[in-house]
């Protein structure tokens, strides 16, 4: 089978791939649709989750890509995009699976990890044989992580005690293991240890009646003296510069998961216009319907165009915090115009699971807000073209 770039990649930015790249990327394309599609409107509908994904995804070797202990071959930021990209124009909630373990897990501890840790950890998660989760989100403490954490680790010989909550953990409840970020209770810097999640003390309860991202699950992590080992700390996070980084690795692919469930509203809108006979012709002959269809994809393309900049410039190691700030807030902002304008073309058959578009609607307003809402990536942004701080 011949790689084609998608058909709501109107401008063929996929065909800059590699021959290696294109090659996993229609593997993966075959998976979605065989293995995930089928599955997806019935595990979101029941909030369930499919965890025979979790091994599927890493036999693609979809884990571990920016990783020399792991990676299946040499590859860009720019393909590492598209990956999330092309699951979530399938499933947004599949697509925060492999961001979780592939980005904010692994990337703990390829970021804050030490080399002994990188070679104990990286390859348990890569091969799926270890599922993780990332807790940093607290009940009270979001936005302001950076000076808000109230979990706290003491040390106490060679082991530290974790006392604090954690909310909103995607995995948290089928996780083998849980990157905690707490605040040192000698230097008040925030450290991040790796917790496994039969520890003694740590218990995860699932968060109930969510309407978004319905297929990832979300908790509510209590952690009462968790006694965690010297070397279960990730040895070079010392402060909340490193938690930063990861953030800031994965904060980009977020945008390209918005970009990919812009996509799938899309797509399913397109294919509607053209079933769907209204005064006697399809829809998609109409022009208030043509119109939402284009605007959608000026949408897409645009966003296609922001995410692979900002991706070659992590590549090109140039990419800064306001780069990825600017990526995240312009292509959610984006996804939430598309979104609604493609549940439009349904008009009522929209609001029905079957037409898959109200996944995808529902699912943006997850998007929208996590790894950073629009309102602080602006404010990040906002700080770099004044000079000036607005946080608060």
């Amino acid at each position: 089978m011949s790689f084609e770039p998608l058909p709501s990649d109107f401008y063929g930015f996929e065909n800059s791939l590699s021959t290696q790249e294109k090659d996993l990327i229609l593997r993966l394309r075959e998976y979605l649709e065989t293995e995930v599609r089928p599955l997806v409107n019935d595990h979101w509908a029941r909030a369930a989750f499919p965890m025979q994904v979790v091994k599927g995804l890493a036999d693609l070797g979809l884990y571990g890509m920016p990783w020399k202990e792991t990676q299946p071959f040499a590859n860009s930021a720019v393909f590492r995009g598209w990956i999330a990209l092309e699951i979530a124009r399938v499933d947004a909630s599949i697509a925060t699976l492999v961001g979780m373990q592939n980005g904010l897990v692994m990337g703990s501890i390829g970021v804050g990890g030490s080399p002994e840790q990188r070679a104990e950890w990286l390859p348990k998660l890569a091969s799926g044989e270890l599922l993780g989760c990332f807790g940093l989100t607290e009940p009270l403490s979001g936005s302001d992580s950076a000076q808000g954490l109230t979990t706290i680790a003491r040390r106490e010989g060679d082991h530290w005690v974790l006392n604090g909550a954690k909310r909103w953990i995607g995995n948290g409840t089928i996780a083998d293991i849980a990157i905690i970020w707490a605040k040192s209770a000698e230097d008040g810097q925030v450290k991040g240890f790796i917790v496994p999640t039969s520890t003694p003390g740590f218990s995860a309860t699932k968060i109930e009646n969510k309407q978004a991202l319905r297929i990832v699950q979300n908790a509510d992590i209590v952690l009462t003296d968790v006694i965690v080992a010297e070397e279960n700390r990730l040895q070079l996070a010392n402060s909340f510069r490193e938690t930063a980084a990861v953030l800031r690795l994965t904060r980009a692919e977020v945008a390209w998961a918005a970009v990919g469930n812009s996509m799938g509203a899309y797509e399913a809108a397109v294919s509607y216009s053209k079933e769907r006979i209204q005064f006697g012709k399809q829809i998609g002959a109409h022009q208030l319907v043509q119109d939402l269809l284009v605007k959608s994809l000026g949408n897409i393309t645009s966003s296609i165009g922001v995410v692979t900049r900002v991706s070659q410039m992590l590549d090109e190691g140039v990419q800064r915090d306001e780069h990825a700030s600017l990526a995240k807030a312009f292509t959610t902002s984006r996804m939430r115009e598309t979104v609604a304008w493609s549940r439009e073309v349904f008009g009522g058959n929209g609001i029905v699971l079957d037409n898959d578009v109200i996944r995808h609607f529902a699912d943006a307003e997850a998007i929208y807000s996590y790894e950073g809402t629009r309102e602080m990536n602006t404010l990040i942004v906002g700080r770099t073209i004044t000079g000036k701080a607005a946080f608060v």
